[in-house]
Formats: structure tokens, sequence, C-alpha cells
């Protein structure tokens, strides 16, 4: 095949292995048995998932509070390696789904769905179509949006937007959506939703992020499941994303030895602590440092895919099977990088004319009341999260660190915060971490085990999920920042 002057319209049926650069066609399909690994997680092993679980009864207790499935599932396994961030997260998410609020039950779980099919993400798509009948959803409409009362098609646009691009959501969308005669939303309803897909879109990136097997089915035959290659290819599935082979060629992502790597981290860590104490930079110096952060990011590409053809919508051009699309509309629609080359600067949000704290939180509380407050102790939570350990290394101040990974997402969606030096992120965060976030956050359906396994690789699996879940909730306020703000435009 001629890679340079392939055609666009030839391009759109073949994609190339991230890692092996094979050719591979769109339509193909590969039988896998399911799951790929044993335990919770296709990236860690099952008995770290269950060593690091050393509270187990707090984890039991909070599962039989606050799980509406009313069982241990894989996401809570992998979270309660963090047991004190995994109660407010089943807290605000029952809370969400269960407790008295604006929405019926079955629709919060099918915007549950509607959510989770913006990435393709069967597993939360499984879990919330049962819910879904459980609660008593209509049958019908698990047939598609073209099934659903008009009135929950029409969040369609705003689902979209607040998934890939929320800088794009403006106060008429908010109009269009409160004012439409008999099918409107009332603006409690509509903040429901709101949190809802928020919350859903960022937990997708959890899911992909931290390689979350299938709930095991004892109903598929012989334990064979077809599965797309869009995400795999035969040499993924005999290297990448098998938990016994968990070794990683660091030519790959161009890393030193991984413990020097985590050495040069703690003594860039020193220097920038010595240099704040020195020194404090100009708001112009801090200015220029967010815009080159920003311009940077355009040049960290998810998973390094698909550069061989020059039809430039490949990117985007996500196959998508049947099960997910009839969930969504413009299944084509996807991250664009905020600071796009060549175009117009949208206007950068500083996150001080527009704050969680100030803002967004008692707009939240007042119109879905308590959620503000479990949302809030959430953020806190996952922000504040420390054991004062990196890797082997004890005692260590970890804040900078978490500060240039929820900073570095925000800085993705166009979010400012002027008292922060974004030099800090380009210090911090090696270029394979990047990668890493930027898929995670922006494109989780593409994250492979590749990816995970080449960051930080002296630190514990625990300290990677930990950075899943500060990525989680960074995606999560900045979507809410977004959506919030264009409610409270169109409310003055």
């Amino acid at each position: 095949m001629n890679r340079g002057g392939s055609s666009p319209s030839a391009a759109a049926n073949y994609l190339l292995c991230t890692n092996c650069r094979k050719v591979l066609r769109k339509d193909k399909r590969i039988r896998v048995s399911a799951p790929l690994t044993r335990g919770p997680s296709a990236f860690i092993p099952e008995k770290e998932v269950v060593q690091g679980n050393t509270v187990d009864e707090r984890t039991n207790f909070l599962v039989e509070e606050y799980s509406t499935s009313g069982r241990l599932d894989n996401i809570t396994q992998v979270m309660s390696l963090h047991t004190q961030y995994l109660e407010s997260f089943l807290r605000s998410q029952f809370y969400m789904l269960r407790m008295d609020g604006p929405l019926p039950l079955p629709h919060r779980h099918y915007i549950a769905i509607m959510a989770a099919a913006r990435h393709q993400c069967s597993y939360l798509i499984n879990m919330h179509v049962d819910e879904f009948l459980k609660t008593g959803g209509i049958a019908e409409w698990l047939n598609g949006l073209e099934y659903v009362p008009q009135r929950l098609k029409n969040l369609n646009e705003i689902n979209k937007l607040l998934a890939h691009r929320p800088w794009l959501i403006t106060k008429e969308h908010i109009q269009k959506l409160v004012k439409t005669g008999e099918n409107n939303w009332s603006l409690p309803e509509l903040v429901h939703a709101v949190v809802l897909l928020a919350h859903y879109h960022a937990l997708a990136s959890f899911v992909f992020g931290s390689g979350i097997n299938p709930e095991r089915d004892p109903e598929i035959s012989n334990g064979f499941r077809l599965i797309s290659v869009n995400n795999f290819c035969v040499c993924d599935l005999a290297n990448d994303n098998n938990i016994e082979n968990a070794s990683l060629t660091g030519s790959n992502f161009g890393i030193v030895d991984s413990l020097s790597e985590l050495e040069a981290l703690m003594e860039r860590m020193k220097r920038l602590h010595e240099e704040r104490e020195d020194e404090e930079a100009s708001q112009e110096e801090m200015t220029t440092r967010f815009e080159k952060e920003k311009k940077e990011s355009l040049f960290v590409v998810s998973g390094d895919t698909f550069h061989s053809f020059p039809h430039s919508d490949f990117e985007d051009d996500m196959i998508i099977t049947a099960d997910v699309s009839r969930y969504i509309e413009d299944p084509g629609f996807g991250y664009e990088d905020f600071a796009r080359r060549g175009e117009e600067h949208l206007p950068t949000f500083r996150a001080q004319d527009y704050t969680w704290e100030n803002h967004g939180f008692s707009l939240v509380n007042r119109l879905y009341s308590d959620i503000g407050h479990l949302l809030d102790e959430k953020f806190r939570m996952v922000y504040s999260l420390t054991y004062n350990t990196m890797a082997t290394h004890e005692d260590v101040d970890t804040t900078m660190l978490r500060r240039a990974l929820f900073n570095y997402v925000h800085c993705m969606f166009g979010i400012r915060y002027d008292d922060y030096d974004y030099g800090e992120v380009n210090q911090l965060l090696e270029r394979s971490l990047k990668v890493y976030i930027k898929t995670v956050t922006c494109y989780p359906e593409r994250t492979t085990k590749r990816m995970y396994d080449s960051y930080w690789r002296q630190f514990k699996h625990s300290e990677k999920v930990h950075v899943n879940l500060l990525l989680m909730e960074a995606r999560m306020q900045a979507e809410l920042l977004y959506a919030l703000r264009a409610i409270t435009r169109h409310l003055t």
C-alpha cells in the first residue's frame, strides 16, 4: 500500500497499529478470550489489588451502603486501593443515581448510557443498561435514541460538547434546552443531567486508563467474544494487554532507565522548591508559560497514532459498533486541541473569573441540593490525598506533582490559573506521561497497557491509580465549570 499517496477515502478503511506499524482493515474483527486477564484490571496484577486493599471490611461496608448494583464491581475493587477516596466517590455517585433528585431513576441511568457511549465505554453501558431495566426503564428505549422521548434526545448536543469540547458550550445551548415548550428542561433537571454526563465522561477515562476488565459474564459462549481491532492489533493481544507479560521496551518512548528517571524527578522537584523560594515569576511571565504549555500540548499526540495517513480527519474517524452508536448522534465528533494550529484563539477560561469554590459549588447546590457538598468533598479529597511517598521514597511532599497533573488536564481544556507557574508542568511531567494524560483525558478509548506501563516505571500501581483519580476529577471539574458558567450566564 502506498502510504504517502493514499487517498482520504482509501485511508478511511485502514488503521495503523501503534506498536508493529501493521496496516489493519477497519472492518476486521477477531476472537479473543474474555476477559483478557484475570482480576479487575488488565493493567494491574490481581494480587496487587488484593494486597493493596488492606481495609477489606471497610470496602465491603461501602459497597453494601452505596453500591447501586449491590456487588463489588471491578471499578470499586481498583479504587479500593484508596479507600478514603472511594467513600467520597461512592457516596456522590449513589446520591446522583438513587437519592431524591429532579430526574426519575430510569432517566438517570439512560443519561449515564448516553455519556459512556461518547467514549464507546461498553463496560459502563452494560452496567447501566442493567440498572436502567431494574429501576423500571422502558426496554424499548434500549433500541436507540429514536425510541426515547424528544426531551432526552435533546441532550445530545450538550452531551457531545461536554465530552469533547466543553469550551464551546454557551448560554444559547442552555436556553435551547430550557425553552423548548413541552419538551423543556427545568434548571434543576438540567443541572442533574449535566452532573451525570460529566461524571460518566470522566469515569470512562478512569475505566480505560486503569484497564478495567469486563465483569465476568457466564453467558458468553466458550469464553470468547468478538472485538473490533481499532484499539487492538494481534501483537497487542500477544504482548501488550496480557498481564503475564508486563515488560516494556523503553525505546518505544525514549525513556531513560526507570531508577534514574525516579531520581531525576525527585531532583527536579527539589530544585523547583528552591527556585520558588528564591524568586517569583511575574504575571506576564506566568501568562507566557501557560500559552507555551497550551501550544506544546498540541504536539503531544495521543498514542502517536495514525501518523502515516495524510487524511486530516483520520484521527477522529473512530470505529463505532452498532451497540454503542444507537445511543449517540454525530459519532465522528471528538476532542480537538483547545489551541489548534492556525485557528483564531478562543478566549482562555481564567479560573479566577469562575471558580468551582466561589461560583459552581453554590449554583449546583442551589439547583440540586447537597450534590455540591458531595462533589466538593470528592474534589478536595482527591486533590489532597497523599501518603507522602513516591515509589521507594518516603516523607515526600507530592503537592507540587499533584497540582501539575490536575492543572495540565485543565490546560488542555483551556483553563488557566493566574497563580500557577506552568513551567512546572514541563519540569515534572515527562513526555510519555503527557501522552498518557492526554489519551486518558481526551481519547480514553485509545489507552493501551503500553502507555500505562511507559511512565513512572518505578512507581507502585496504587500510585498510578491515584494519577487516574486525579485525571478523572480534573476532567469532571473542567466540564462542570464550562457548563455551569453557561447556566450562570443564562440566568444573568
